[in-house]
């Protein structure tokens, strides 16, 4: 992946901004018992000049908006037939002549507007939000990128929404790192939380596998038994330089970052059990967490860096243990079913999920730290497995067998809005959910 794939949009400029009206109302209390989604209307975009015959650039606009802010599970969209203005007559340049009683008497709470122009190939989005109640203004932005950048423009966008009316930013720039065996081989593929812009970023030709983002979004970490045996590699996505910092023989699996980026946790044979181990990103300076007969596998470190949960089968069957980065004050978590596998800590440290095998499939669980507070998200729908985060502890990405073929599904931290992403060939697993990129 090249630099350019990362700096796809030259911001302009923030429109009308001003810190009085930034941030000064929480309209959504998303943790609230009584929460109750947000009633907003999204009018097609004008096209103020350029090449838009088919009105697809207005289209695509206005389903990518839509597609989002119904993905957040905060908003409700006011019905597209109930709206009172067209792109045609549009008052998008003139603040003062939006009515917004009328917008308000079809039950818009908040009023999505803008406009674009596409010429010679660049392709300029401005976008507006207003709140229908107190009939102002919240914020603007202007884009400008190519016409492929688009959806891009939009994600961006629908981020600013997000924290205008939550004060916390959406995960619609983020991307999810995965394993597909499409070509033949498994190899590490990057695709947009949407299933849009699928890049694949190893040609090995052999088996890659647990592809792990670094903390800051632009590296990658994964298993590869390129060279037949299972090393472990971290891709730099900016330069595209491709580095083994773990080739001891036997196993070299499942790597996990820590918080600061420096360090990686991982699972090693190289004294002849797999076992825990800690290294720098360099593959220098190893250390050895665990100390035990059984099969010690898949850490994961919590936001904080102080603990790492892991599933080992000390105890007779894999279950999940967690420890200090010392490998001391080592407690086993799950005790409901005999086999529980592929932790993954929430990035907000309050909860860890896993999959665990339950009636002859495997679902998807959550629990307190503590091992608290079990919850099952998944039942009766095949296999469920590989659970991740989205960087807001909001979301879960996870591959399931529901329809067949191990495919990539998204649902809310809760279990619910269950859904696929993309529909691409082959099997899809170990989804990774990457940080925000932005």
């Amino acid at each position: 992946m090249k630099k350019t794939g990362y700096i796809f949009i030259i911001f302009i400029c923030l429109l009308f901004f001003s810190p009085a009206l930034s941030h000064t109302k929480t309209y959504i209390d998303i943790d609230s018992p009584s929460f109750r989604r947000f009633p907003i209307a999204i009018t097609y975009f004008k096209n103020l000049g350029g090449k838009d015959n088919k009105g697809d650039i207005s289209k695509e606009i206005f389903e990518v908006l839509t597609q989002d802010l119904e993905f957040s599970g905060l908003f409700s969209i006011v019905d597209h037939s109930l709206l009172i203005e067209s792109p045609v007559n549009s008052r998008f340049s003139n603040d003062n002549k939006i009515n917004f009683r009328d917008w308000s008497a079809i039950g818009a709470e908040a009023l999505v507007k803008g406009s674009f122009s596409f010429d010679n190939g660049s392709l300029e989005i401005e976008t507006k939000l207003y709140d229908v109640f107190q009939c102002r203004f919240l914020v603007g932005k202007r884009y400008v990128g190519k016409r492929q950048d688009l959806r891009k423009m939009i994600h961006r966008f629908c981020n600013e929404i997000l924290l205008n009316f939550t004060g916390e930013k959406g995960v619609f720039d983020t991307k999810i790192a995965f394993v597909s065996d499409e070509s033949g081989y498994k190899e590490i593929y990057v695709v947009d939380f949407d299933g849009h812009n699928m890049i694949k970023i190893t040609n090995h030709k052999s088996i890659a596998l647990s592809p792990a983002w670094s903390p800051n979004g632009k590296m990658i970490a994964f298993t590869s038994y390129k060279d037949g045996n299972p090393d472990l590699y971290v891709k730099d996505l900016i330069s595209n330089k491709e580095n083994i910092i773990s080739h001891y023989k036997g196993l070299n699996i499942a790597p996990a970052w820590f918080p600061d980026g420096k360090k990686l946790a991982a699972t090693l044979s190289v004294e002849g059990n797999p076992e825990i181990y800690v290294l720098n990103r360099d593959g220098k300076k190893l250390k050895r967490l665990t100390n035990d007969w059984g099969i010690d596998v898949s850490p994961t470190c919590s936001p904080d860096g102080k603990e790492i949960a892991f599933v080992s089968n000390r105890s007779g069957n894999p279950d999940i243990y967690v420890m200090n980065p010392q490998g001391e004050n080592v407690k086993r978590l799950t005790f409901h079913t005999n086999y529980s596998v592929s932790p993954k800590w929430s990035p907000k440290g309050d909860k860890i999920a896993f999959s665990s095998l339950a009636e002859g499939h495997f679902d998807i669980y959550t629990m307190n730290p503590d091992g608290t507070d079990v919850k099952r998200l998944t039942s009766n729908s095949g296999d469920n497995e590989y659970p991740s985060w989205s960087p807001n502890g909001r979301f879960l990405t996870f591959t399931s067998t529901r329809g067949g073929n191990k495919r990539m599904y998204i649902m809310r931290a809760d279990g619910s809005g269950q859904r696929q992403i993309g529909a691409f060939k082959g099997n899809q697993l170990n989804p990774c959910w990457s940080p925000r990129l932005q």
